[in-house]
Parts: C-alpha cells; structure tokens; sequence
C-alpha cells in the first residue's frame, strides 16, 4: 500500500508543471539600439514565449525609473528587481577590478573585443558573485567608443588641452595623460554640455551618438576607440537565481546565448563602418539619414602612441588600483588574447 501511495505521489509530481517566475527586468540607455533591437524583445517576447509562458517579465530602464547607473548593479545585489543591465564602466567605483573588462585601444575589430571579453569572462562572473550578489547572463558591446568634438581637430594630440567627457574610468585616465582633461558627465547630459562647451569633446560608441542626436552640437570625429567597446553586462540577482529549477535556469542561460548575447555581437561587425557614414556621410547609412561631422581617421602614430600611454602609465596605475593578484589574472587571460601584459611589480 505505502509503495503504491508513494508511486502515485511521484507520478502527480511529475505531472504538476513547474511554478511561475516571474521576473523583474531593468534594462540599459532605452533610447539606444542595444535596448530595443535586442533587451526588450528579448526580455519582453522571447524569453516568456520560449518558456511557453512560465517565465513572464516586467521590463523597463534604468533611465525610466530614475536610477543613477552607479546604483544598477548595487541595488541588484540587494534583491530590488530580479535582471540588471548596464555598462560595466559604470560598477568600477564598486569593483575597481572589474575595468579589466574593457580596456580602451586593444581590440579595433569585433572578433577581437569578443575574444577578450570571452577570457574576461571568468573574472567578470567571480566579481560580480562576490561583489553584487548576481550572476553573470550575459556580456554584450556597444560599437567602439570613439570621440565627439565641438572643436576642429586633425590627430589624436589636438586632444591636448581640451575638456572631454570620458565613457569610463581607464579612458579618463588614459585623457589625462594625453594632456586633455577627462569630465565624468552623464550620458543624457552630454548634448548640452556640448552645445553650451562645458566640454569640448565627449567619448561614446558611434551609434550611440547618432542614436542620441550628438551630431547636432559636434563637428568632428575622431574614430580611434579611446573608449573600448562599453560591454553591457547582463546578470540575475543571486537569490532570484538560486530559487529557480535546473531545468529553467538551463532554459534562461540557453536563450540568453542564442538570442539575445550571440546576436548583439554579430552585428557588432561592420557596425561601426555603418555608423561612421551615418555621422559623417561617408557612405550608405542604414541606419537613417546621413549627417555631415567631418571625419577624423587615426594615423598609425596616432594608434602608437595611444598603445604607449596604455601599456606605460594606464594600466600600471589599475593594476596599483585593483591589486596585483587581479593584475595577474588579467595577464593570464586577457592580456594573452589582446598581447599585453600590466607590470605587476
């Protein structure tokens, strides 16, 4: 009797579906490609439909519920919504190890951002274990953080000397020892800083300055990636996670690759080739009307001694930062895929 209570017992459970998640999302910058080609219908239709309507999600913006981007991945790990997305730039006051991520100048082509993002995974996944309470879901780039001036310029040096608003901490540093002035001014801010030259020139992904209208109050554009790529970090709430089934955390990992992650860096090639002829009108743009920012190309001098400043007073200054045993493993992975190494000494 108790083997045929207990065979019915399995069977029923067995049967009875899996509970409900729902899950609270908040996504990057609303206004930029990455958030409504790829966040929102992720997030919004794919994902629930994927899971034949056992994971529903409540989805906005860090910019929609006034959220400082400092505070995304802070109150994340607190449990105050379940999925955070946001620049990993933006955590560093936090995680001064996770700058590792995106280092400006050593990746010019997607392939190789996507190569060091990949060996930067590892340690991106323990500091934001370790630091945010979360889980790492997905790492995905804005186009390369290239320069906006309301001022005419013609190489890398003419930077000397000017206000620029850097898009992280690495390209602020790397503006003060070219001889420029690194400003921390927010994203949404930056037209009107522009506009009323509270800066001169500010550091964003070409497609992100298109999007947000930057063409509108500069007239120059120099396409070196001073900025890195802006890696967007996706995770869960640790808690959120540890909650769910094997079977749904397998269905949310397994989406996140195929449909959201592996698709944001496929269109990462060529991106900026299309953006630059959208800003500049060098070329079809696809992505809307084409404007006319005179185009500034980096020189290989340019290039080379912007690698030089990195590798001799950027880096080393982080590694001091972060400590030598993060050095140390940025040397192993990253630094190996990009041929860099920080001295650690």
């Amino acid at each position: 009797m108790k083997k045929t209570i207990l065979m019915l017992a399995t069977c029923v459970a067995a049967a009875t579906p899996a509970a409900a998640v729902e899950l609270s999302v908040v996504g990057s910058w609303s206004s930029l490609p990455l958030h409504k080609e790829y966040e929102a219908p992720f997030w919004r239709q794919t994902l629930p439909q994927a899971s034949d309507g056992k994971i529903t999600t409540n989805v906005t913006t860090h910019g929609e519920m006034n959220l400082g981007v400092a505070e995304v991945f802070r109150l994340l790990g607190q449990g105050v919504f379940d999925v955070g997305m946001t620049v990993g730039d933006y955590a560093v006051a936090d995680a001064p190890e996770l700058e590792g991520l995106d280092v400006p100048l050593v990746a010019i082509s997607a392939d190789k951002a996507r190569a060091a993002v990949d060996a930067a995974r590892p340690m991106v996944e323990d500091i934001f274990r370790d630091r945010f309470n979360s889980k790492v879901l997905a790492i995905a780039p804005y186009p390369p953080q290239v320069v906006f001036c309301n001022k005419a310029i013609s190489n890398l040096d003419d930077l000397k000397g000017l206000k620029v608003r850097a898009s992280g901490r690495m390209t602020a540093k790397f503006l003060e020892a070219l001889g420029a002035e690194g400003v921390n001014i927010a994203f949404s801010e930056v037209p009107g800083a522009l506009q009323k030259g509270v800066v001169d020139c500010a550091v964003t992904g070409a497609g992100s300055g298109y999007s947000a209208g930057w063409w509108e109050v500069s007239t120059h554009l120099l396409t070196i990636p001073l900025g890195g790529w802006d890696p967007v970090v996706t995770a869960i709430n640790l808690d959120t996670w540890n909650e769910l089934d094997a079977e749904t955390q397998e269905l949310i990992q397994s989406e996140v690759k195929s449909e959201f992650e592996e698709p944001a860096w496929a269109s990462a090639e060529g991106a900026l080739a299309n953006d630059v002829a959208c800003l500049t009108g060098n070329g079809e743009c696809k992505s809307g009307d084409n404007r006319s920012m005179t185009l500034v190309e980096a020189s290989d001098a340019d290039i080379a001694k912007a690698r030089n400043i990195l590798e001799t007073q950027v880096l080393p200054e982080w590694a001091d930062r972060a400590g030598a045993d993060w050095a140390k493993r940025w040397n192993d992975s990253v630094g190996k895929v990009v041929d860099v190494t920080v001295p650690t000494d």
